[in-house]
């Protein structure tokens, strides 16, 4: 193939630029791999291809949420999203289809195809299971035993009965043996533990880019003593590894386990490749990141001390594509490297038409301005040309934006769920969270946030973990469990009680002289998991639960009391007035290379306040990773240090505490 196959596309603003995928899979008949620069953009992606093309089959392919040469593993619930993936398609999948991935993904090597399609276990109902072979396949392809299942990754053994949660999308599924013979097969909700599909056959791929096969693990040790010379006994990986056993973190020694690795995009031979705008000075810089962090912990094991756990790191260009390595990777093959901005056409370069759309930020900083006049008056122009959409995030905000407009004069606007319900003219409204707007060929697209401003976008808040019981599978028997009304007990099993002529299945848990309560499973929530494994059995009927009870609370009350008196002690004492000396304080301020945003503004505000007002000073600064909280530690060294105190800053590894040296030796040049 010729370099002509490298394709700059101009005119392609984020949301516009999933018709272009569209239509490159409709022009090549073959799937088309999408690297987005991180996890929001991948999401992002994924909404606009759901919107224009809801039939369109879409795979996603994660990166790992943990740092290169961490002392973790990643998430479980990634990393058998990841293996779905790559099974999926080392086995074959449909002839034409989107992956989505993010650029640390794409630039990350992983098993061969030929891994995924020899670890496979498939079992159809009828037939004969070695339930030992079973249960040895699933420690080897990374799943772990637990009492129940709840995560992908997870498997539990109860008798006849083997819970297994696979990677993918579907669910957990439940085996049923009678004998050596597998009976049946349903899947169901981890949570209600109902049955929600019957299958007649079960496949199973690994959860983990580790396989821990008697292969994988003479390979492991041979690679690493290859590497690093014979290990001793305060290696922990190489321990574990040899016991069959996996380790925290063991996958960022990935290579030493298999033969060969490949890249994601070997996976797909015949598919065009497409990047997100800033792709290639990302690259870049996630591998100069990465030769950072393995460099730091180069000269840490050089210069370890007595006591300090060992880590020997894997050479990066193992596991990861440096700039030689991706540009041969993707030498012979279609890529288009999309452009939010119009380029000037010539050799390798196209214009796709569309523009970043009309953001009404003047509008909505003058008071003398109607914002939604000013959006029906450009409405009502692009309807001239063409259909108008306006995107919301939500069902409610649609309605409120519908109302506004018909207060405009603007009746009529219809609702659609997809761009299949655009019509050639007219405004229509649909849900879909984009983030700014455009004006494409035959379509105008007008954001939420283009009218209304930034958006402050929480996560679904994950439900708050309880230590109340919702199914007796998760007890085993032995186990001490907690009544809310009787305290503390042991749990002996289930059992049948005929009570009023009606059978009603029963937890029976002994208390102390022998004592036995049948608990009802309906009322299974009354009870609690003991927080160790051994203590003394209350006494049924006793008062020494109740008086147990009445005791923590008081004692809550008295936590309470002294946390007050100490806030009202704090609150009397007097501090420092440490304020900024105003010109040194704007020339450091300036050097800032970014516009701070308005939550920053406000944190530096607040912490000024803080120190100028002669008070102990008492606040945490919250905020993701990226979101600026180190700019907000400067500036209060800054105003500290030149009112002649001294300032301390802690960071909790080695490798941040370097990157903030060099941040603040930067940014203090000079002062």
């Amino acid at each position: 193939m010729t370099k002509a196959q490298h394709i700059t596309v101009g005119g392609a603003p984020e949301g516009f630029d999933a018709t272009l995928i569209l239509a490159e899979v409709a022009k090549t008949g073959a799937p088309v791999l999408h690297v987005a620069r991180d996890d929001k953009r991948l999401a992002a992606m994924q909404a606009a291809l759901r919107f224009f093309a809801p039939d369109m089959p879409v795979m996603t392919f994660p990166g790992w949420d943990c740092l290169p040469y961490d002392r973790v593993s990643p998430n479980a619930e990634i990393s058998a999203t990841r293996m779905a993936t790559l099974a999926g398609l080392a086995h074959g999948g449909p002839s034409h289809f989107v992956l989505l991935t993010t650029l640390n993904a794409a630039t990350q090597r992983v098993p061969a195809r030929a891994v995924l399609r020899g670890a496979a276990f498939v079992a159809a109902v009828g037939e004969r299971i070695d339930e030992k072979a079973l249960r040895d396949f699933l420690v080897r392809m990374g799943f772990t035993q637990a009492p129940t299942v709840t995560e992908p990754g997870d498997y539990a053994l109860r008798g006849g009965i083997i819970d297994i949660y696979p990677p993918g999308e579907g669910g957990p599924v439940r085996l049923d043996l009678f004998g050596d013979v597998l009976d049946g097969v349903r899947r169901f909700d981890p949570g209600t533990q109902r049955t929600t599909e019957k299958l007649d056959r079960v496949e199973l791929a690994p959860v983990s880019e580790v396989i821990l096969d008697e292969e994988a693990i003479r390979r492991f040790r041979q690679n690493y003593r290859i590497e690093f010379g014979a290990a001793g006994t305060d290696d922990p990986l190489y321990e574990a590894v040899s016991a069959g056993r996996k380790h925290a973190g063991v996958e960022h020694w990935l290579p030493f386990f298999h033969e060969r690795l490949e890249g994601l995009f070997d996976y797909l031979p015949g598919a065009t490749i497409t990047l997100d705008e800033q792709v290639t000075p990302q690259r870049l810089a996630r591998w100069d990141s990465i030769a950072d962090q393995y460099e730091t912990r180069h000269l840490a094991l050089s210069q370890k001390s007595r006591g300090d756990t060992v880590y020997k790191p894997v050479q990066p260009g193992l596991l990861y594509f440096d700039d030689a390595a991706w540009m041969a990777a993707v030498a012979d093959r279609r890529v288009l490297q999309f452009s939010a901005l119009p380029q000037a056409t010539g050799p390798g370069v196209i214009d796709a038409g569309g523009r970043i759309g009309r953001n009404f930020a003047p509008e909505r900083q003058q008071e003398n301005i109607n914002l939604f006049s000013a959006l029906k008056d450009h409405i009502r122009s692009k309807l001239d040309r063409g259909p108008v959409l306006v995107a919301s995030y939500s069902a409610g905000a649609r309605e409120r934006l519908e109302g506004l407009l018909e207060d405009e004069g603007l009746i009529g606007a219809v609702g659609v769920s997809s761009a299949k319900g655009i019509g050639k003219h007219g405004l229509h409204l649909a849900v879909w969270p984009l983030e700014t707007g455009f004006d494409a060929p035959g379509l105008t697209v007008i954001a939420e946030q283009d009218v209304l401003g930034e958006r402050l976008i929480r996560a679904p808040r994950r439900r708050r973990a309880e230590n109340f019981l919702t199914e007796a599978q998760s007890l085993s028997i032995g186990d001490l469990v907690v009544h809310v009304d009787h305290g503390i007990g042991r749990y002996l099993g289930l059992e049948v009680v005929t009570a009023a002529g009606a059978a009603h299945e029963c937890l029976v848990l002994e208390y102390a002289e022998s004592s036995k309560l049948y608990l009802p499973v309906e009322n299974i929530e009354l009870l609690s998991k003991y927080g160790h494994e051994e203590g003394l059995l209350d006494r049924l009927g006793g008062g020494a639960w109740q008086a147990k009870k009445a005791r923590l609370k008081e004692r809550i009350r008295e936590m309470a009391d002294r946390l007050i008196r100490v806030a009202a002690e704090r609150a009397l004492r007097s501090a420092p007035v440490i304020e900024p000396e105003h010109h040194a304080w704007e020339a450091f301020a300036a050097r800032f290379p970014y516009q701070e945003t308005d939550d920053q503004l406000h944190a530096i505000e607040d912490v000024l306040n803080d120190l100028g007002s002669g008070a102990p000073m008492d606040r945490l600064i919250c905020g993701d990773v990226g979101f600026g909280k180190t700019e907000v530690a400067m500036r209060a060294a800054f105003v500290a240090a030149m009112s002649g105190l001294q300032v301390a800053v802690i960071a909790p590894t080695t490798l941040l505490a370097r990157q903030h040296y060099q941040e603040f030796a930067s940014r203090f040049r000079g002062f």
